[in-house]
């Protein structure tokens, strides 16, 4: 999980170059639109988190241990992230 600083900070980042690029116009103040970010960024994290706990705890359940960080646990970890990504609609993410 990221800080507080560290999300705020890249919410000021990512508020910026989206206003740069010109690809939002904001209907609000600065501030909100941060806040926003914020919320969303701090959603994605902890929903990235439930998968991964999800994902070891399948990892874990093999009969035949499969050791973290081994290409086959990799592969694995990946394939099954993907799949918890998918059941809860966050593909393309």
């Amino acid at each position: 999980m990221l800080s507080d600083e560290k999300v705020t900070h890249l919410s000021h980042v990512l508020l910026k170059g989206l206003l740069e690029k010109k690809l939002v116009v904001l209907k609000a103040e600065e501030a909100q639109a941060r806040k926003v970010i914020k919320r969303v960024v701090g959603a994605e994290l902890k929903a990235g988190e439930h998968i991964d706990v999800a994902v070891r705890k399948k990892l874990e359940s093999y009969s035949r241990k499969i050791v973290e960080g081994s290409p086959e646990w990799e592969i694995l970890y990946r394939k099954f992230y993907q799949e918890e990504e998918n059941k809860r609609g966050r593909s393309n993410v």
